[in-house]
């Protein structure tokens, strides 16, 4: 009767994730422990902390790339700094709001800085038509300063 349960939650999990879901939740909730599709569950429970991982990468690549916008795109400066700002503070808001979820990620983002900050140059070297080199010759950048609330680069005069 144990292995039918869960046979047929195995197949509940490939074939109606929502579902699945809900009953692993209604088990839980009635303590029925022994009927659980264990297997699934602690894969599932793995994956939120690697998607807050992969979110908070993503917040901090983003953050970057808005950062060196107004560091390094001069002709789309004028027209889009106010733009590129309001960007910028939300995904630090964001950023911030995720860490006060989960404090024990912010060492996560010295881990990730040196990486995404390469993602960033990459992504906006190829929205501008710069050269990548140029984000990394002279960098503006370190985590701390990127985070920091009230900061934005001061952009080289044209």
């Amino acid at each position: 009767m144990v292995a039918e349960l869960r046979k047929i939650d195995k197949s509940l999990y490939e074939t109606d994730y929502n579902l699945w879901v809900l009953e692993m939740v209604d088990k839980l909730q009635r303590r029925h422990l022994d009927d659980l599709d264990w297997e699934n569950l602690i894969e599932e429970v793995m994956d939120l902390s690697r998607r807050d991982k992969r979110k908070l990468a993503s917040l901090l690549t983003r953050l970057i790339e808005h950062l060196l916008k107004i560091a390094y795109w001069r002709s789309e400066r004028k027209r889009n700094e106010n733009h590129w700002k309001g960007e910028i503070v939300n995904f630090r808001i964001q950023i911030r709001r995720l860490l006060k979820d989960s404090p024990s990620l912010s060492p996560y983002l010295d881990e990730i800085f040196l990486e995404v900050y390469g993602d960033a140059a990459e992504i906006l070297s190829q929205k501008s038509g710069l050269s990548r080199s140029i984000f990394t010759q002279d960098c503006v950048l370190d985590l701390e300063r990127a985070l920091e609330e009230a900061w934005f680069p001061d952009p080289a005069e044209d």
